[in-house]
C-alpha cells in the first residue's frame, strides 16, 4: 500500500495524478484543494485536504493538521502553479501581486510544505518528493529569437529547481528523495488561458493524463541515486526534435554536460536530465 499526497490536485496534471493513483485500490490518495467544498468528478475514496492555500505562510502547518493521523507519505507531488503573462511594455508590464503569487506558489510554499512534513514525521526514509517544475526555468533555453517577458513564470521555476537541489542535500541523510521534473508541455486550462494553445500542435503538447501516466512511472522507479537531479520523464522531443541523431540508447536518458551542451550529447528512449544547477561540474542543461 502506498500513501500519496498531491498538492494542487483539482485540475490539470494534479487532477490526472489523483485519478490515476486512485485507480489502484490499495493506494491511499490525498489531494489538496483551495476551496472548502469537496471537488466533483473524482473517485469517492480520495481524501481531500480542503482550504489549503499556498499563498498562506501557514500552508505547511495546515497540511500537517489536515493529514491528522495519516501514515507517513510514500510520495508527495507538488504540482500547484500559477501563470500570468507579462512583458516589458507599458501595457502588459509586471504586476507586483501576480509576481508574488507565481514565486510563492512555485518556489516558496514547497519549502514550507516539505519542512513541516519532515518534522511531523510524515516524510521519512524512502519517501519521494516530486517537485513539478518546467523547462521554462532553463536559462539555456532562453534565446533572443523567442525574446524575454514572463519574468516571474520563468524565474520562479528556476528558483524551484534550486530549492529542490538544496532540499535534496539537507534530506539525503534521512533517505528522503527529492526529484525535480519537467512533465512536458501540456494541453491544460493554464496553458490555454495564457494563449499557449496556439503552440500545442507545433510544441507536441500532451494531455494531462498522458503526462501523469509518464510521471507516475518515473516516480515508481526513481531512487536516492537521482535525488537532487532535474529530469524530463517524457524525454527531449520535440524541444530537441524527433529527428535528432541519437548517439546511443540506454534505459534512461542523461543529457549531461556544461552550459551549451546540446541534447544530442546523450539520448535514449526513456528520460532526460537537463536544466539544473547540480553536481560539482556546474550547470547541466540542454539548449
Amino acid at each position: 500500500m502506498s500513501t500519496i499526497l498531491v498538492v494542487g490536485a483539482t485540475r490539470g496534471l494534479g487532477a490526472s495524478l489523483v485519478k490515476q493513483y486512485a485507480a489502484t485500490a490499495a493506494n491511499v490518495v490525498y489531494g489538496t484543494a483551495r476551496s472548502s467544498a469537496v471537488p466533483s468528478g473524482f473517485p469517492g475514496h480520495v481524501k481531500w485536504l480542503n482550504g489549503v492555500d499556498l499563498m498562506k505562510s501557514s500552508v505547511g502547518d495546515d497540511i500537517v493538521k489536515l493529514l491528522g493521523d495519516a501514515k507517513p507519505l510514500s510520495t508527495l507531488i507538488i504540482t500547484a502553479g500559477h501563470f500570468s503573462t507579462e512583458d516589458i511594455s507599458a501595457e502588459k508590464g509586471p504586476n507586483w501581486d501576480e509576481e508574488l503569487q507565481m514565486y510563492t506558489t512555485s518556489s516558496v510554499a514547497p519549502v514550507f510544505i516539505v519542512h513541516r512534513l519532515v518534522h511531523a514525521g510524515l516524510l521519512h526514509q524512502g519517501s519521494k518528493v516530486i517537485l513539478v517544475s518546467s523547462e521554462a526555468g532553463s536559462i539555456g533555453l532562453r534565446h533572443e529569437k523567442e525574446g524575454g517577458g514572463n519574468y516571474a513564470h520563468h524565474a520562479s521555476k528556476s528558483a524551484l529547481n534550486m530549492v529542490g537541489k538544496l532540499l535534496s542535500l539537507d534530506l539525503k541523510e534521512k533517505g528522503v528523495i527529492i526529484s525535480i521534473v519537467h512533465p512536458g508541455f501540456m494541453r491544460t486550462d493554464m496553458t490555454k488561458g495564457v494563449g499557449y494553445d496556439k503552440y500545442w500542435d507545433a510544441g507536441g503538447a500532451v494531455t494531462s493524463d498522458e503526462a501523469a501516466s509518464t510521471l507516475i512511472q518515473w516516480t515508481d522507479h526513481v531512487d536516492i541515486s537521482k535525488t537532487g537531479e532535474y529530469w524530463a520523464p517524457r524525454g527531449p522531443e520535440p524541444t530537441c526534435h524527433k529527428h535528432q541523431p541519437l548517439l546511443w540508447t540506454t534505459p534512461w536518458i542523461v543529457i549531461d554536460g556544461m552550459v551549451g551542451t546540446r541534447c544530442t550529447l546523450v539520448v535514449s528512449r526513456g528520460f532526460a536530465l537537463y536544466a539544473i544547477v547540480t553536481l560539482e561540474r556546474g550547470w547541466t542543461e540542454y539548449t
